[in-house]
């Protein structure tokens, strides 16, 4: 069992080592419907080992050690803020004082500084604000109503101007209605898209983690009939221009990767025209909408981990808490 003094030596090691044991596992408290001890994943673990990595950076600058961190200095690091914007949301800010919980539990620390720390925080804010913004049924139409338009053929001097406002349009189009995030967007390639639409006209996204997010993990979604639509037309404009390369929408015409400053942009534009509040407004705000349709379904918190590709314990589980936040405009 690593100690206290192994863990000021080399914290990174000493975490990874434990977050594969079943005594990291007791910590989560999580059982099956059998009463069973519910393993932890890998692709869970690689996260839990990501955010360990950015604490025990930030513990080292500080000129601390894992012994010595007190609730206070937790306090600090999940309020830190770059350009007077929070680093963390308080959704993630909680699962950090969690997870380091997790770790002074194991180690008998006693009083526990991620405790005090999780007691010190209101938590009925963190509640607000983890409130993620969803779009109504009447919203969402307002929004598929202000993407890109179509150039008029009459202004047209090849067939193919204009055809970065088609990409944009099918991009905002496939998010929306699949739940992608903007990076599994931006890194969606040609042999993900499924070539056999269903009966119902929709087809099968089989996201991979290859050109995305390292957080991304493998998964399926089904793109329905009016997404997929819009993505076979712009898939077959897209040949027609001879575009090379894998990435189904590309930055330009020789095929390069797109920059999520771009999208962010093009999203916020489609929001501003469908005259909808944009503080905001973006990628999450549809991925939030997305998932809420599924539950609205009928769908339960596995079958949406699925569809989402989330891999963090209890990640699913949160949207069942996600609250619609009516458009001032609206």
């Amino acid at each position: 069992m690593h100690t206290l003094a192994s863990w000021d030596a080399d914290p990174v090691g000493a975490f990874k080592e434990f977050v594969s044991t079943t005594a990291f596992a007791k910590t989560g408290r999580r059982l099956r419907a059998d009463g069973t001890l519910r393993e932890l994943s890998a692709e869970s673990a690689k996260i839990y080992v990501f955010m360990f990595n950015n604490l025990a950076s930030w513990i080292q600058e500080q000129r601390l050690t894992f012994s010595t961190v007190t609730q206070a200095d937790l306090v600090r690091f999940i309020n830190r803020t770059e350009k007077g914007k929070r680093v963390l949301n308080s959704k993630i800010a909680y699962r950090y004082l969690r997870l380091i919980e997790r770790c002074y539990e194991h180690l008998d620390v006693s009083p526990n500084p991620a405790q005090l720390a999780i007691l010190s925080i209101d938590r009925a804010h963190m509640t607000r604000d983890d409130a993620g913004r969803t779009l109504s049924d009447e919203q969402l139409e307002r929004f598929f109503a202000a993407l890109p338009a179509e150039a008029p053929r009459r202004r047209r001097n090849t067939p193919f101007d204009g055809w970065k406002r088609r990409r944009d349009r099918a991009m905002q189009v496939v998010i929306a209605l699949a739940g992608l995030r903007v990076s599994e967007a931006i890194g969606l390639l040609a042999s993900e898209v499924g070539r056999q639409a269903a009966i119902d006209g929709s087809i099968v996204l089989a996201i991979t983690p290859d050109e995305k997010h390292d957080t991304s993990h493998e998964h399926e979604v089904t793109l329905p009939r009016e997404g997929a639509e819009e993505l076979r037309a712009w898939l077959q404009e897209r040949e027609a221009m001879a575009i090379p390369g894998e990435f189904v929408f590309p930055a330009n015409l020789t095929g390069a990767r797109m920059t999520r400053k771009t999208v962010y942009m093009q999203m916020r534009a489609t929001f501003e025209r469908a005259g909808m509040d944009l503080s905001r407004s973006g990628g999450r705000t549809l991925r939030n909408t997305f998932a809420k349709r599924q539950l609205d379904n009928g769908a339960s918190a596995d079958e949406l981990k699925d569809v989402l590709g989330l891999a963090l314990e209890r990640s699913a589980a949160d949207y069942n808490f996600t609250q619609v936040k009516p458009d001032p405009e609206s």
